[in-house]
């Protein structure tokens, strides 16, 4: 009897860390994010190159102007060798544009990716190889050269009556085509505070953001500043120990709070919903109005023995249908997004026709969510 007792409490003991455990699972907030997520510290960006530059070695797809060849020419005085212009006839130079993105706490000798676009006529740059090319910041300064051969992933070729092509041959990637030689000036932050840029503004997640960082350094260290941007005071102990502090911050969950929002595109019919979405009761009526119009020529030709000025002549016949489809009341409304979807499956409606719903629906303000049109 007592074996039994124990087995029983055994029983509810597991049952009851069971349901403790499904309700600190389903408590868990699910919209929480990383801070390092949802915002970026200032300063901490990346930086566009840009310069120009000559591909070399094509199979005659090069530039027919004398951009390209006059840039040969000036690269061959740089390095004595004297040529005159009109002398080098040549379809096996392309001038290019190349542009690369520094990233954050660039390192000389750090190698990035380029990307070389023709701005001549040059059909393709398949099988080039871009010459050493500087490449300089919006302040004038070079940091970093750019060489190597190029990548247009497809190709393209011709005949005297048919061509094929895939992709897009006029531009390319140089795989780690681009090496550092300048850093960047950076400094991160003034010393004594640092800021938080959010990717999206918002005055509730920027509060959440401030609170979280005090939570975990036990202080008033951080207060926002706008709905855009947190400020966050050093604490001594991290004082000449930034990165520490930073990674910590990063490592925070903040509940990111989203606004009710629908967005369209009616190009494609594609529609996308915020779980905050919400619909009030409404009853909701749809139907298709289909019109076909045919068009037929008919022929009306002169009996044997009508007088010779009779002629053949067309008549136009017209046929017109239309088809209704017949709709009835259907109530739909949702305090959820599972509810929205629920209900407005529920129609059995095409994307597109669910378009024209929601824009009749946010018309009659039962829509509570922000309809944006892309």
């Amino acid at each position: 009897m007592y074996g039994k007792r124990k087995g029983k409490n055994m029983k509810r003991k597991i049952l009851y860390m069971f349901l403790a455990a499904l309700w600190c699972l389903l408590s868990t907030d699910v919209s929480a994010e990383r801070i390092k997520d949802i915002t970026s510290f200032e300063g901490v960006r990346e930086n566009q190159l840009i310069g120009y530059g000559l591909v070399v070695g094509l199979d005659g797809t090069g530039d027919k102007g004398r951009a390209a060849t006059q840039s040969i020419v000036n690269m061959l005085e740089r390095m004595g060798l004297t040529l005159n212009p009109n002398d080098i006839s040549s379809k096996n130079i392309a001038s290019v544009v190349i542009t690369a993105t520094l990233p954050p706490f660039a390192k000389p000798g750090i190698k990035l990716d380029a990307l070389v676009s023709t701005i001549g006529d040059a059909k393709s740059l398949q099988g080039g190889t871009l010459l050493l090319a500087p490449l300089k910041g919006p302040d004038g300064k070079v940091y970093g050269l750019a060489q190597g051969p190029v990548s247009i992933g497809g190709f393209a070729a011709e005949g005297e009556a048919a061509s094929i092509q895939k992709n897009h041959p006029a531009a390319g990637k140089v795989p780690e085509g681009v090496t550092i030689e300048r850093e960047p000036l950076f400094t991160l932050g003034n010393g004594n505070d640092i800021r938080l840029f959010l990717h999206k503004a918002d005055f509730a997640t920027a509060d959440g953001i401030a609170k979280a960082i005090n939570r975990a350094f036990n202080g008033n260290y951080a207060f926002p500043a706008d709905p855009s941007s947190v400020n966050v005071l050093i604490p001594e102990e991290f004082r000449g120990n930034v990165v520490t502090m930073i990674s910590k911050i990063d490592m925070l969950n903040v509940k990111v709070d989203i606004p009710a929002k629908v967005v369209i595109n009616e190009r494609t019919g594609t529609i996308v919903m915020g779980y905050n979405v919400k619909i009030s009761p409404v009853a909701i009526a749809h139907g298709s109005l289909a019109i076909q119009i045919k068009e037929e020529a008919g022929v009306s030709q002169p009996s044997p023995f009508a007088p010779k000025q009779a002629e053949t002549i067309v008549i136009p016949r017209t046929g017109i249908s239309v088809q209704e489809e017949k709709a009835r009341l259907v109530e739909v409304s949702g305090i959820s997004l599972g509810d929205v979807v629920r209900g407005l499956n529920s129609l059995g409606v095409t994307p597109r026709d669910l378009i024209s719903i929601l824009q009749a629906l946010k018309s009659a303000g039962a829509l509570s969510a922000v309809l944006e049109i892309i």
